[in-house]
């Protein structure tokens, strides 16, 4: 089957959104159609993401500290977490666009939670030196998500669902990409859709690691798609990760930290005492009491001791649980040193409550969020009862992707790429509230530079054949889909050493030119395998080549097990830039475009 369409939009989240929109009120009259793996609205991380205060990461007119040229200073913030390994100039796009994107989004109705005197209420965030996260509370995302479905039907853009793309179809001679194979799942039928421009809006990887806060549909199809067809790709070693609820992925951050809880595993051993003890009792909890505002992991933050043990014990292969039953080893009387008191003169209302009246970590909790508890009791865990919080470290968000430019353009004519799926805005580590806000600004750019680049490139009638590569393998499918998550969490997850990264790429590699064969149990299970084994090969890669810690990226060295070695600012201020050279993937090492001042 041939189908035609001036720009395809492959996502159904909020950057494929937001991009779908911005391409029809660029020109009403393109025919735009929007490809999405599952039900639009009710599939992918927007729809499904939820926190106990989502953000949504701008510079408003009040945002302190005000004047015209405040986004700046959002833009130094963006460029500094993300460890200088992001493009400058993409970090200023995403900085100067937030207030317009955040108004575009209060048009539609987004229902942001606003202060006594009628101002949006805005709270710092992870990095941040100013307050600028907004919000409408735990379901911002799935808020903004319900807003643009609203937009995009009161435009003319068709929309498949339950279809996955994959592979993209490129012109031999200028490298453009000029249309791609869909396959529709209910039917296993395979069609091709011609097309002026293709903006991907896929979203991250989740599910190559068997720990993580993604819905089961997120296999990194649009790094995979564009690393076939010969895109640049960039920073894929940079990967966040954060201590999350095995049984419901809330992410345990912010008051569930706060909240000062033992931290222990599954033979009662009281892990802070265990793997902090060269640390007083109260410089322990200090640290615990930090890692609230410090999620998910950061080599440059001193909390990352707490990640690297949760996952020291895993891998052991013992379960780790937060108790909000007990105190943690050395509370009583642990308040009394100057860092302390500064702590608590810092707090703001409900938390000096806390610790003034509470006697237990469940009391503080009480005090910090009270709804998460309740959240928590629907989900099967009461807290009240005693139970345990079972946590370990999930992959949260991938910080790389297909790498962009301030069009959003990558490095093929007629490519686009926006939100999780794109890279170079990041770095190693974003301010909180930031993914939010990308999906949004370069979701606008690509749906915009799409609509006016494809008015010169119309769709091709000829039908572009799907490469040899894709022959049947050997390899099932389950095979990748079962022991690719284990082995990623055992080698390239929160810690990372060269004998692991290398285990785990030759087996990778191994897998690979095996080839995945399509067997019982289906064709879109042996593409999403597909996918996940080329997003894995390329994180390996890249991981491996970076020997220095920077952002969520620890590597250690074979002669100190237990702490990560330093980055390496002379060497490693430059971002790893990855695409195919025949069966193999490329790397060099490149410097980031810097800020204009």
């Amino acid at each position: 089957m041939l189908e035609h369409c001036n720009v395809l939009v492959i996502g159904g989240g909020a950057a494929a959104l937001r991009a779908a929109c911005a391409a029809a009120e660029q020109d009403a009259s393109l025919d735009i159609l929007l490809v999405t793996k599952g039900r639009l609205g009710e599939s992918g991380v927007t729809a499904t993401a939820f926190s106990d205060r989502m953000t949504f990461h701008a510079t408003l007119p009040q945002t302190e500290p005000g004047g015209s040229d405040a986004w700046r200073l959002h833009a130094e913030d963006i460029y500094r977490l993300g460890g200088y390994v992001s493009d400058g100039d993409l970090a200023e796009i995403l900085a100067q666009g937030s207030g317009g994107a955040f108004r575009y989004l209060e048009r539609l109705g987004v229902p942001w939670v606003r202060r006594a005197d009628g101002l949006i209420d805005q709270f710092v965030t992870d990095g941040s030196a100013y307050a600028r996260g907004c919000y409408t509370g735990p379901d911002t995302a799935r808020q903004m998500e319900l807003a643009l479905l609203r937009q995009l039907a009161k435009t003319r853009v068709r929309v498949r669902e339950n279809c996955m793309v994959i592979q993209l179809a490129t012109n031999g001679d200028l490298g453009a990409v000029t249309g791609a194979w869909l396959l529709d799942e209910s039917s296993t039928a395979l069609e091709y859709v011609a097309c002026g421009a293709v903006i991907l809006a896929t979203g991250g990887a989740g599910q190559v690691y068997g720990v993580n806060v993604y819905p089961p549909d997120c296999s990194g199809d649009g790094y995979a798609l564009a690393y076939h067809a010969g895109a640049e790709l960039v920073n894929m070693e940079f990967i966040q990760f954060g201590l999350c609820s095995v049984a419901t992925k809330l992410a345990c951050s912010g008051s569930m930290m706060r909240a000062l809880p033992r931290l222990m595993n599954d033979t009662g051993d009281d892990l802070l005492a265990r793997y902090l003890s060269g640390l007083a009792p109260a410089e322990r909890l200090q640290l615990l009491y930090a890692k609230g505002a410090s999620w998910p992991v950061s080599s440059e933050h001193p909390t990352a001791r707490i990640d690297i043990a949760v996952t020291r014990e895993r891998v052991a292969g013992r379960r780790v649980y937060l108790d909000y039953a007990h105190d943690p080893a050395g509370i009583a009387g642990g308040f009394d040193s100057p860092a302390w008191q500064a702590t608590l003169g810092a707090m703001r209302g409900a938390e000096t409550d806390a610790w003034q009246s509470a006697n237990s970590p469940l009391e503080r909790l009480r005090h910090i969020n009270a709804p998460v508890i309740g959240w928590l009791r629907e989900r099967g865990i009461d807290l009240e009862r005693g139970d345990q919080l079972e946590i370990a470290p999930a992959a949260q968000h991938f910080q790389g992707g297909v790498r962009i430019n301030a069009q959003a353009e990558t490095s093929l004519p007629g490519l686009y790429t926006a939100g999780e799926a794109a890279g170079a805005q990041h770095g190693a580590n974003r301010p909180g509230g930031n993914a939010l806000l990308d999906t949004q600004v370069f979701g606008e750019i690509a749906g915009e530079q799409a609509a006016r680049y494809c008015r010169n490139h119309p769709a091709s009638a000829d039908i572009m054949p799907l490469p040899p590569e894709y022959a049947d393998g050997i390899l099932s499918p389950l095979v990748v889909l079962t022991e690719l998550p284990k082995l990623m969490d055992r080698n390239c997850a929160v810690v990372r050493s060269e004998a692991g990264l290398r285990e785990a790429l030759a087996q990778v590699v191994a897998w690979r030119n095996q080839g995945i064969r399509m067997d019982k149990d289906g064709m879109n299970t042996a593409w999403r395998a597909r996918s996940l084994l080329t997003v894995a090969e390329l994180v390996l890669t890249a991981a491996l080549a970076r020997d220095e810690s920077r952002g969520p990226h620890l590597r250690f060295g074979a002669d100190d097990p237990d702490n990560p070695l330093p980055g390496d600012q002379q060497r490693w201020r430059r971002y790893l830039v990855l695409d195919k050279a025949g069966d193999e993937v490329r790397v060099r090492s490149v410097a980031p475009r810097t800020l204009t001042r």
